[in-house]
């Protein structure tokens, strides 16, 4: 089927209704571009090489995009109409024998195996095209298919040319085209802009094909919401919902429980293992897998990250490109980013901070540390309050602490910095210098208690505000 078949994604408009600066096919839905999502849809029936994107509007960065190698550009200077979009492409796929697929770059929703039955469709029924249509409850503003006697599409008619009878057919053309290639390119310079926007018209194919003895026939979608194009930010929306419900149902069928899916949002290119739990609320983004046997808790947001296998993930956890060895126990209420690396059975608590951090086995921070530019060992124990102080005001600098490395709370080291392994830092201590190994590190004044200091201070306050000595 793959190598039958050729798809030309019109792809070249800006979306003046989605006012904004930004092309259309670039905004995303699902955490990913519009065009991407039609590009992996266009791969289960045809390979990268033999699918070219009609580009227009800031084409560079709709090039860059594109996150499939091998698909083919062509450039639509200027837009004049959907025939003429097929016309810029021309060059590059007359050639090719087979089927020409014809799909919307704004149409994130149509699903592979629509894509697999329509070009089933022509090849059994060999004729000049197949169209996918779909019926509405209000076919305002789209154009009506009008049907022969033999069930083909004798017309496809634009509401302005519609007549009143044919205002009534609620059976619309969704823009997805399948025709013969060699056909099509056979008779494409019949197509002309004798209309009143002076545009070439894909449509006004059904009518040549037709002219020369080759049926159009029409493929019947029911969902129709499998077919929406995206014009609107609220579509959009309505876009970004419907791929992320698809997403969260495959995931449940797959063996993951998900709390609530209504409230979780999880991109297309997310993995997640076997018997792993998701809360309420939770975000999983980019390019994120989570092992088997997790639990991601409540309202925690996971962006580009690796989750091993039995990892606790408690809630409100915020992380990005960030790496989770298995069995490791997060949260709640903690922060990654800029690159951490926690390795099996490390633990984080609450309220702590990992930047550009690396945690080996069995460490842990089970409370209120921030902790950056760092290298800490396996079974290290850092203290609640401690910081890593890795900033001087103009550069950057690091903290390496060893294996078996007990930090005290409320402890302050002062970076560049070395802990030897099995060393000991107590509480409350400002570490300036390197510790060796299986030392003992203290940067505190000494304390001194003042017998009776206290009620000796009181006593003269009350002296000065005229009270009697008690």
């Amino acid at each position: 089927m793959k190598s039958k078949t050729t798809v030309a994604i019109l792809a070249a408009g800006l979306g003046t209704r989605m006012r904004s600066s930004k092309a259309k096919v670039l905004h995303q839905a699902a955490g990913d571009t519009l065009l991407n999502h039609v590009i992996r849809a266009a791969m289960h029936v045809a390979s990268a090489e033999h699918i070219v994107a009609v580009i227009g509007h800031q084409s560079e960065q709709v090039m860059a995009s594109v996150n499939t190698p091998g698909v083919l550009f062509a450039e639509q200077k200027e837009q004049n109409g959907t025939g003429h979009a097929v016309l810029c492409c021309r060059e590059l796929i007359v050639s090719r024998p087979g089927n020409l697929l014809i799909l919307n770059g704004d149409g994130p929703l149509l699903k592979p195996e629509t894509l697999k039955a329509l070009v089933d469709l022509q090849e059994e029924r060999a004729g000049g095209g197949c169209i996918i249509s779909t019926e509405v409850a209000d076919p305002t503003g789209y154009g009506r298919i009008v049907r022969s006697a033999s069930g083909d599409i004798a017309a496809i008619v634009e509401e302005k040319a519609a007549t009143p009878e044919q205002r009534r057919i609620s059976e619309i053309n969704t823009g997805v085209y399948i025709f013969d290639g060699p056909l099509f390119w056979k008779y494409i310079d019949e197509l002309k802009p004798e209309n009143a926007a002076r545009e070439y018209y894909l449509t006004d194919m059904v009518e040549i094909l037709g002219r020369h003895g080759h049926s159009v026939s029409p493929m019947l979608v029911a969902d129709e919401t499998e077919l929406l194009g995206i014009n609107t930010r609220a579509e959009l929306a309505v876009a970004d919902r419907i791929l992320r419900n698809r997403k969260n149902h495959e995931l449940m069928l797959s063996g993951i429980t998900i709390e609530n899916p209504d409230s979780v949002l999880i991109d297309f290119g997310v993995t997640v293992g076997l018997d792993t739990l998701i809360g309420a609320n939770v975000q999983l983004r980019g390019a994120t897998s989570v092992g088997a046997n997790c639990s991601i808790g409540a309202g925690s947001i996971l962006r580009d990250c690796a989750v091993g296998n039995g990892v606790n993930i408690l809630p409100y956890v915020v992380a990005e490109n960030t790496r989770i060895g298995d069995a490791a126990s997060i949260g709640p209420f903690a922060r990654f980013r800029q690159s951490v690396e926690l390795g099996e059975n490390v633990h984080i608590g609450n309220f702590v901070e990992l930047k550009k951090t690396t945690m080996r086995s069995g460490a842990k921070a089970n409370h209120l540390a921030y902790l950056g530019d760092s290298t800490i060992g396996s079974r290290v124990n850092v203290g609640a309050g401690t910081i890593t102080c890795n900033y001087d005001g103009q550069n950057k600098f690091p903290t390496e602490i060893g294996d078996d490395v007990f930090v005290g709370s409320n402890s302050t080291l002062v970076a560049p910095l070395r802990l030897g392994a099995g060393s000991y830092v107590a509480a409350g201590s400002v570490i300036t210098d390197d510790v060796d190994a299986d030392a003992l590190a203290l940067g505190r004044g000494r304390q001194v208690n003042k017998p009776g200091w206290a009620k000796k201070r009181r006593e003269r306050n009350r002296a000065k505000d005229g009270e009697p000595r008690k």
